[in-house]
């Protein structure tokens, strides 16, 4: 999943976390809740939409599915209580400066 990892690297970039071991548990336990919740969106948008309008469906669904990538990426990602003593403004130097955070 695009999510768990990308809030992966952002915490090893930013030094976000306790060590390697317990962020990797953290994000172990998230990425069964993040899936399921994005699936559940997935058939609820494809059982009121996708019968009659399928490409509108896939449209919805992927853009739905990047916003909340975005939205937990920012959410979970990007600490702003902690320190940001790698990090300035709490943003890993690799994001890309064009999606705000």
């Amino acid at each position: 999943m695009v999510c768990v990892v990308t809030i992966g690297r952002v915490w090893a970039a930013c030094d976000v976390g306790v060590n390697a071991a317990a962020d990797s548990m953290t994000l172990l336990l998230l990425a069964p809740l993040i899936w399921i919740a994005v699936a559940v969106s997935w058939v609820v948008l494809y059982g009121t939409l996708g019968r009659r309008h399928r490409r509108a469906a896939l449209t919805a669904g992927l853009v739905l599915t990047v916003y909340v990538t975005w939205f937990l990426v920012t959410w979970l990602g990007v600490v702003d209580s902690y320190p940001a003593a790698r990090c300035p403004g709490h943003v890993p130097p690799w994001w890309p400066s064009f999606v705000p955070t």
